[in-house]
């Protein structure tokens, strides 16, 4: 259909970011993004939820040269608008969790695992992308530390290893084109 990566990431983080003031009406957000797609569809949720008079602030666990072209699209967007970026944590009324998507590929590490064993700590209530970071989206198997979400908003269709699993919290499934 020629819809395109940056076409699916804008409807992903505008949905995300709709059901995360819905759900919370926060006066304050933490996104927390990683490197891969799931990361622009975070920066993307941080755009409008500032639009929406939301305080957010962005929690990046990795520079801007190790994402790819479409993420670092969106990240340059969120510095236009004047929305801070930092790499240590910070708690807020709600925090999005936008470090891993279904490409999860063994336990969380590096820095990526140190922030997803903060947000597992409890920093607030946390509505995960896709999936809850360092959850297997086929087994619903987590090789390591899993955020705990009170609300998942996963991509597209349901992921199988998504069902009935405690960690996801409430599943809501958002449309990308």
């Amino acid at each position: 259909l020629h819809i395109e990566l940056i076409q699916m990431m804008e409807n992903a983080g505008r949905n995300l970011a709709r059901l995360t003031h819905d759900l919370a009406a926060p006066t304050t957000a933490a996104v927390y993004v990683g490197s891969g797609g799931n990361a622009g569809g975070g920066l993307v949720a941080a755009r409008h939820l500032a639009n929406m008079g939301v305080d957010v602030i962005i929690v990046a666990a990795r520079s801007a040269r190790d994402l790819g072209s479409v993420p670092r699209h969106q990240l340059d967007i969120v510095e236009r608008m004047g929305i801070e970026v930092r790499a240590e944590p910070v708690d807020a009324d709600v925090v999005v969790d936008a470090l891993i998507g279904y490409s999860l590929r063994g336990a969380p590490r590096g820095r990526t695992g140190e922030l997803v064993a903060h947000l597992r700590a409890g920093v607030g209530p946390v509505v995960s992308l896709d999936v809850p970071s360092g959850l297997e989206t086929t087994t619903g198997a987590s090789p390591g530390a899993v955020v705990e979400a009170v609300a998942t908003l996963t991509l597209a269709a349901p992921k199988v290893g998504l069902r009935g699993c405690p960690r996801v919290g409430r599943l809501f499934i958002g449309d990308i084109s």
